[in-house]
Formats: structure tokens, sequence, C-alpha cells
């Protein structure tokens, strides 16, 4: 009996959800190429190098509760690069730092009244106890919020982050999203004492990417970088291949996983509402400065801002929970502001940028000092995070659009799970499943 030949897929964008696809895809027993633009994959979660070391470009964590996570990097062969440790959180506010790591911290947050720590606690519940997310969908945030924790509570802790957080616009913001955002935090505790566990994969997430990278090469697959897809070619509503260089590679089937912002020109001549959706869907984009130090800058892992005066949304040490070894002795410090894409600081420079960054750092943190600095840099994405409106959830694209043999996979369907390795990587699999379905 004749064997059925191998069909070929197309991957369009090497981001966290390209490269775990294709990995699925290519387990399944697909031939897949991979197409990136970049010199490298990984996207967001890349890595840059500051003198013989790798570090992420951007902050990344894995929970104890990311079981997929864990359970990839098991399949991979990659589990004993897993490392977990206990760290801790504070807020700055109006000039001053509240520790928030333990319960005693939280029972002692002056910000608040009793009766307001009180409500904040049933508000914590009250988003682990609901189940269908749905019905929080024409509800904003503020409005839910307030409902559960209070006039007080909103105006001196959740408003300021959410300012910082949607660069200053969130009225339209259902309360799903703060609904998503508490059940993931409270995963992140452990114990009686409720201290923070957070982990790490030594070299970083792309680590598993590279890990990944190597199995699809593996099954007869390939990665072509510096290789941007210029078309998805289509006759008779069939992906018939794709056009790089000016050439048309054929293929049966494309998956697209960039931005959908960026899909229809991919798609030229090609209409339809679902088309439209596409260009319009709104994103926020990120700012970030990564300094590596020679010491640590806090005791915390995570500082939420809520001094509307500061630009950044937050500290992120993420060497409270990776190893200063694991990335050449260096302290790490993230300090990212999202933005829409028309917003000033967007368009700074990166001198401008950095200059603002560390006078209001400085002003934070009197004993800090410049000379602590051993690299200084600006990283600048436009399409990080999906921003959804209230019943915006109902235009998510269609995994497999009105097109034979195209499907996209991306950011906006793993809504309103929040975007981190976790959730990616578990939306990749499960849309390697369904697109397996559509191709039997």
């Amino acid at each position: 009996m004749e064997s059925k030949p191998v069909m070929s897929i197309a991957v369009i964008g090497g981001g966290m959800v390209g490269v775990s696809l294709a990995y699925f895809l290519s387990r399944a027993g697909y031939r897949v190429i991979l197409y990136e633009a970049s010199d490298q994959i990984g996207g967001l979660a890349g890595t840059i190098r500051l003198g013989d070391v790798e570090v992420d470009r951007f902050y990344h964590t894995i929970l104890s509760s990311d079981t997929h996570m864990q359970a990839l990097a098991e399949e991979l062969g990659i589990a004993d690069r897993l490392r977990f440790r206990p760290t801790g959180s504070a807020f700055f506010h109006d000039g001053r730092l509240y520790p928030m790591t333990t319960l005693r911290d939280f029972m002692a947050f002056p910000l608040l009244r009793t009766m307001d720590r009180a409500r904040l606690g049933l508000t914590i519940l009250a988003a682990y106890l609901h189940r269908d997310w749905r019905r929080l969908e024409e509800i904003s945030v503020e409005e839910w919020l307030v409902r559960w924790g209070g006039r007080r509570a909103f105006h001196h802790l959740w408003r300021p982050m959410l300012r910082a957080k949607f660069d200053g616009r969130f009225e339209d913001l259902p309360a799903t999203y703060i609904w998503a955002r508490l059940i993931r935090t409270r995963s992140t505790r452990r114990g009686v004492s409720q201290r923070e566990m957070a982990g790490y994969l030594v070299g970083g997430h792309v680590t598993m990417i590279r890990a990944m990278a190597r199995a699809i090469a593996a099954a007869g697959g390939e990665i072509r970088l510096r290789t941007p897809v210029q078309e998805v070619v289509v006759s008779d509503h069939r992906v018939v291949g794709v056009r790089v260089n000016g050439v048309t590679e054929p293929c049966e089937a494309a998956v697209i996983t960039l931005h959908p912002p960026l899909i229809p020109r991919l798609l030229p001549g090609v209409e339809g509402p679902w088309v439209e959706d596409l260009r319009s869907w709104p994103y926020l984009g990120v700012v970030c400065v990564l300094l590596a130090l020679d010491r640590p800058l806090t005791d915390y892992w995570t500082i939420y801002i809520t001094d509307e005066s500061v630009p950044f949304t937050g500290v992120i040490e993420t060497t409270h929970y990776i190893d200063p070894a694991d990335v050449g002795g260096y302290h790490l410090v993230y300090l990212p502001k999202y933005v829409t894409w028309e917003s000033p600081w967007a368009r700074r420079s990166d001198s401008e940028i950095l200059e603002a960054w560390l006078e209001h750092l400085q002003r934070m943190f009197p004993a800090f000092r410049p000379e602590w600095i051993r690299h200084a840099r600006v990283h600048r994405e436009r399409y990080v995070e999906p921003l959804f409106h209230r019943g915006q959830w109902q235009r998510i694209p269609p995994l497999a659009p009105p097109l034979s043999g195209l499907f996209l996979v991306n950011l906006t369907q793993i809504y309103p799970a929040l975007t981190n390795g976790e959730s990616l990587t578990r939306h990749a699999r499960w849309a390697a499943g369904e697109i397996q379905k559509h191709l039997a």
C-alpha cells in the first residue's frame, strides 16, 4: 500500500506561539516550514546579549500553577532547567514603599482601613469563586471593583494601576480583565505565610523555544530566519503557497501567527468583515528600560506603582527569582511603560526615555547610584497585548476563516487568559489539534 504523502504547512511568525504551533504540528506528522522575518526566533520571549551573557529582552516568569509549561519542559527534556523560589512584592505610593509580601504586610497596609482590607479580600474571593467570565463582559472594571472593594480601595489602589497599565484610559475595560489577573496572582501564593512563588528556565523562555526548534528540525521541518513572507497565495479560495522573495513556495496550508493588524497585508485582494476586524484591532505596546546592575535595587520581585507622577508602570527585578549567576552575575531590573502607539512616550528617543526613567528611579530610591549600572537598554514593541473593550470578545478572529487551508492563531484567541508562556503554549497545542481536524 502506498504511503500517504506528508502534508506541507507554512507557519508564519516565529514568536512563542508560532514556534510552539510548529512543534506540535511537526510532532503530529506534518512537514512544517516556519518563516520568521527577524534574525532570531522567540519574539517578545527573545534575548539580547549583554557582554558574554544572554538575558531576556522583556521580563517573564513561570508560576508553580503553570502546569502546561512544566509538562512541556518535561516533554522536551529540559525540566532539569526549571527553578522556583519564594519572592515578594510591594507598592510605591506617595513617595513611600509598602511591602505586600505576607498576610501580615497586607493587614498592616496603611493606605486602606480595616474595612477596606476586608473588602479587598472579598474582591479576591469573588474573583476566585466566579466561573462564567462572559457574565463579567458587560460590567466595567471600575463598576465591579467598586462594587466589591469600595470606592476608597479603588481610588488608592486600583485606579492608579489601571491608568498606568492602559496609558490613562480604562473606562470601557470589562471586569474580565481584573478577574483573570486576580486568579493568576492568587496562584503564586503558597503556604500559611502566603509567600509568592515564581520560577524560570535557566537561559529564559528561549531555552524552551530552542528545544522546540530542535524537535522541529529532527521531525524534518525547517525554520527560516530573515525570511519575511510577502503574501499567502490564494487560488479559487484555497491556499496554494506563500510568496517569499518574489517566488511562490507551494504548501497545502498556511498558519498566520502574526498580530491581527498585520495579517491583511499578507492577503491582498481578500475582503470581508473578518478582514476589516483584523485591521482595526486595538493593541497596547510597551516602552521598557532594562538595567543590568552590579547589586540588587530592592528586596522585591515586583513593585506596583500607584504614584501617578512616575512614568513607568512598575519595577520588576527578575533576579529575585532568577539566580544572578545564571545571568552573568547581573541584577536585572525592568521598567516598563505600556502605551498606545499615539502616546508621546512611544515617539521619544532612547536617550530621553532613559534620562526620565533614571531621574524617577533616583527619586523613588534615593540610595540608588547610576554607577551601579553595567548595561542599560531601551526596548520598544508596538504589539504586545490586544485590548478588549466590553463585548469585543465576540469579534475574536476565527481559527479557520473562510479560505480553505488558511488558519489564524494569535493572542486575541487566548482571551480571557493572560498573555504569558503558559497560556500561549497551551493555546498553540489546542490550535494544532483543531488544525489537524480541519485538514483530516
